[in-house]
C-alpha cells in the first residue's frame, strides 16, 4: 500500500463488496488508522437502514477507518462531520464550473435542488473494553445516479461537472481531515452543528419523519446540541427525534 490521500494511507481496489466492510475488516485485523479504502465498484454497497446503494464504476465509493478516542455516545456525530466535509469537497471540485444548490437533509444526505447526490454511512464497533473502531463510508454520484431508490437522485455529471473518483477523493480527504479536527472527537460539535445548519434544510420547511411505523408531520426547526432533529408538530410542540427518514412534504406531494 503506497498510495495516500492527503497524506493518509489509501487502499485502492477495483472491486469490493463494501468499502465500509473492508475498512472494518482491516481495522479488526490490526491495520493502522486513519486509512482510506476506495473502490471503483462495490457489489454490496450499503446505505442507512440496510438499503442498497448502486455502485457501478464512475462514482465515488470510499470509506475512512478511524480509531476515535471519544465516548461511544458521540460517534453518531461522525455522520454530521462527513456531511459537512462532503459539501466542502463538492464545492471545491465545482469552483469555476458550476453553482450548485447544495443542501443537507437530516442527518447526512447531501442534495442538489432536492435530489440526492451523496449517501453517508457511519458505523462503529468496540474491540475491547474501551477501544473503538469507526468507518465512515461516503458515496457520491459523479457520473450517474440510481433510479430505483424511491426518491429523486442526481449526479454531478447532470450538472455539467466531470469529476473522476480519484479527483473527488483528493478533494474529500483534506475536507474530512479539517472537519474531523474541528469536531475534536466530540468536543467541537458546536462548530460542526453551525456549519451543518448553514447548508441544511431551511428552518420552517414542512417535513414528515417516518420513524418505525409512525409518520410525524410538522416543520423543521433545526438540530439540538447532540444532533437530534427538532420538529415542530401541528400542535406547536417541538419534538426531539434521533432516528427516522425525513421527507420534505412539498417534494412528496409533487411525486
Amino acid at each position: 500500500m503506497n498510495q495516500t490521500a492527503n497524506g493518509i494511507p489509501l487502499l485502492e481496489l477495483t472491486e469490493i463488496g463494501s468499502t465500509n466492510a473492508e475498512a472494518l475488516r482491516l481495522g479488526l485485523a490490526g491495520a493502522a488508522s486513519p486509512l482510506w479504502v476506495r473502490a471503483d465498484r462495490q457489489t454490496a454497497g450499503r446505505g442507512r437502514s440496510g438499503r442498497t446503494w448502486m455502485s457501478e464504476p464512475g462514482n465515488h465509493y470510499a470509506s475512512l477507518l478511524l480509531r476515535p478516542q471519544c465516548p461511544p455516545s458521540v460517534l453518531h456525530q461522525l455522520s454530521f462531520v462527513a456531511a459537512v466535509a462532503a459539501v466542502a469537497a463538492i464545492r471545491a471540485v465545482a469552483v469555476g464550473q458550476s453553482r450548485l444548490d447544495l443542501q443537507i437533509k437530516w442527518p447526512n444526505d447531501v442534495l442538489i435542488s432536492g435530489a440526492k447526490l451523496v449517501g453517508i454511512l457511519a458505523e462503529s464497533t468496540q474491540t475491547g473494553r474501551s477501544d473503538l473502531l469507526a468507518t465512515v463510508g461516503i458515496g457520491i454520484n459523479l457520473a450517474h445516479a440510481p433510479t430505483d431508490i424511491g426518491r429523486p437522485t442526481t449526479s454531478l455529471a447532470q450538472h455539467g461537472l466531470s469529476v473522476t473518483p480519484r479527483a473527488m477523493l483528493d478533494a474529500l480527504a483534506p475536507a474530512m481531515g479539517e472537519t474531523l479536527a474541528r469536531w475534536g472527537e466530540g468536543r467541537g460539535f458546536g462548530a460542526i452543528r453551525t456549519a451543518w445548519l448553514r447548508d441544511a434544510t431551511p428552518a420552517g420547511t414542512a417535513i414528515s419523519v417516518h420513524a418505525g411505523g409512525d409518520r410525524i408531520e410538522g416543520t423543521f426547526v433545526g438540530i439540538d446540541h447532540d444532533g437530534a432533529l427538532i420538529l415542530r408538530d401541528h400542535s406547536g410542540y417541538d419534538r426531539r427525534m434521533t432516528f427516522g427518514d425525513v421527507t420534505e412534504n412539498a417534494a412528496r406531494d409533487q411525486g
